[in-house]
């Protein structure tokens, strides 16, 4: 066992040489979100809060208070800081769903470095916009995907790109809560013209990156996506009974994804269910195959020890894939790596071009959804 196991293990960057230079970043949006990208800025030596927006009039200023920053500058907007601080070397856009396409486009046309909170947007055409404004601008769009610096996720990513489970053709992946539609601060998730995405956005998002990143995000062809929202019409599983009357988007979505090269992706999400978990996630490869146990409550990582099931001699067997601990905390490894991407020149840490193909599914399933039937997946130039 050790052998196989070995054959997993990674070498380790050697240590950058930091030039001493203050990183300048402002904040787009102050909601609970953006407090944990404030705390994890905060313990970098090298970056210095100098701005925040929010559209909600003293928001900015108590949520700076808050959180303890200092001689920074407050905005109605996220134009309006772009527009004044013009030595500004970066932004964290923490904004509801639908704003994050205009936040991050207005940034990008003006010089500036992005790290936009997941999902990446609400239709596959925002994220296409959003792409092209990168292109252009030639600066960092990094997507906050923080699950993807966990060691258990770089194992399952290593599990596969070792050839161990040869050909992939089979994935199901998803998870969920068996009670969790997220309103303890407010209705921004649930509601349709700010959220525009429910659970399958939420952490749909996260479930897909798990797997497309480990096997190298193939590009998505068609999909049969099927939504549904009934628990957030229930007041019991709201914070507030009134909630109800403005919950409108997912709380459950599921799909069967056709990839390139031949994979069939089966997908479950859900925010509420009558049930602890819609399934482990598998991946089925012509060699082998990968069993990592679904969570309690989705958070981006594994549910306990993973089995890689094979042959040998050709007696079936299974190898256990123990837990890793992961030092430090992955969000404070998102904020570093974006900017270190700055400082370094380095490409993003979690570039556009895949996750775009994240945002065509989640995109196409909402489609399909609608249409009540399969369609193509059609992503734009870029």
């Amino acid at each position: 066992m050790a052998s196989i196991l070995d054959a997993f293990k990674e070498s380790h960057e050697e240590a950058r040489v930091y030039t001493g230079k203050k990183i300048k970043v402002g904040i787009i949006g102050c909601g609970w979100i953006a407090e944990a990208h404030v705390k994890s800025y905060q313990k970098c030596d090298d970056v210095e809060i100098v701005a925040l927006a929010d559209l909600v009039p003293g928001k900015a200023e108590a949520f700076a208070e808050k959180c303890g920053i200092k001689n920074a500058k407050y905005y109605n907007s996220d134009k309006e800081l772009i527009d004044n601080e013009k030595d500004i070397d970066a932004v964290s856009i923490c904004t509801y769903n639908r704003q994050h396409a205009p936040c991050a486009i207005y940034a990008l046309e003006h010089g500036v470095n992005v790290l936009l909170e997941k999902p990446m947007c609400v239709t596959i055409e925002e994220a296409a916009d959003i792409c092209r404004a990168e292109k252009k601008s030639g600066k960092i769009l990094s997507i906050g995907f923080q699950p993807r610096f966990d060691e258990n996720m770089k194992m399952v990513k290593k599990v596969v790109e070792s050839g161990v489970l040869g050909k992939i053709y089979y994935i199901q992946t998803g998870g969920g809560r068996r009670k969790g539609i997220p309103t303890p601060f407010g209705t921004s998730f649930i509601q349709e013209d700010t959220a525009g995405l429910g659970a399958l956005g939420d952490i749909g998002c996260y479930s897909l990156d798990m797997v497309l990143n480990a096997i190298g995000y193939p590009k998505p062809l068609t999909v049969t996506g099927y939504k549904s929202g009934f628990f957030g019409k229930k007041p019991e599983y709201l914070e507030k009974p009134e909630y109800t009357e403005v919950f409108g988007v997912d709380d459950f979505a599921a799909a069967f994804v056709r990839l390139e090269n031949d994979i069939i992706l089966d997908f479950r999400i859900a925010w509420a269910m009558h049930i602890n978990t819609p399934g482990d996630t598998i991946i089925l490869g012509t060699e082998g195959g990968l069993r990592i146990p679904s969570t309690e409550c989705w958070n981006g990582s594994i549910g306990g020890p993973m089995t890689l099931y094979h042959n040998i001699a050709g007696e079936c067997v299974e190898t256990i894939i123990p837990e890793a601990d992961s030092e430090g905390d992955n969000f404070d490894k998102k904020i570093r790596s974006f900017i270190d991407a700055i400082e370094f020149n380095l490409p993003a840490p979690v570039p556009s071009s895949q996750i775009i193909y994240n945002q065509a599914i989640i995109d196409g399933i909402s489609r399909s959804a609608e249409l009540g039937k399969e369609i193509e997946i059609e992503i734009p130039e870029i």
